[in-house]
């Protein structure tokens, strides 16, 4: 890994780190979220601290250049968060749908029972 690439990712991962520093201090991010990015920012940053680390894992999953493993890396990392979103996010719109059909069962019984203290009314006249 050259050095300049090396530097090119000290500076992404510190970058990162302010940013996250900032998202949850402005309230942007909650702390839950920032724990991946922060991890992740930490694992690039051993990776262009010690350059041995992802050589050897390069060479022995038989790819040549450790930038491309280091691509492959992140792509397959960001792909595995992907999946965890669209996870949650199902989740997410279900409880909404639940609580949507919830609400307007809800609204129903009130109107239902507003009926019939008002047909009460009337007979009482």
């Amino acid at each position: 890994m050259s050095p300049l690439f090396r530097v090119i990712i000290i500076l992404v991962c510190l970058g990162t780190s302010l940013f996250l520093h900032r998202s949850i201090k402005k309230a942007k991010m909650r702390i839950e979220e920032s724990i991946f990015w922060l991890l992740f920012s930490i694992l690039l940053l051993v990776f262009a601290i010690f350059p041995f680390v992802p050589d050897f894992m390069a060479r022995s999953l038989g790819i040549y250049s450790t930038p491309n493993f280091l691509f492959l890396l992140v792509i397959f990392i960001l792909l595995l968060r992907l999946f965890h979103t669209h996870v949650e996010l199902g989740k997410l719109e279900e409880k909404v749908n639940r609580i949507v059909q919830d609400m307007a069962l809800e609204e129903r019984k009130e109107r239902e029972r507003e009926k019939h203290l008002e047909v009460g009314q009337e007979d009482s006249k």
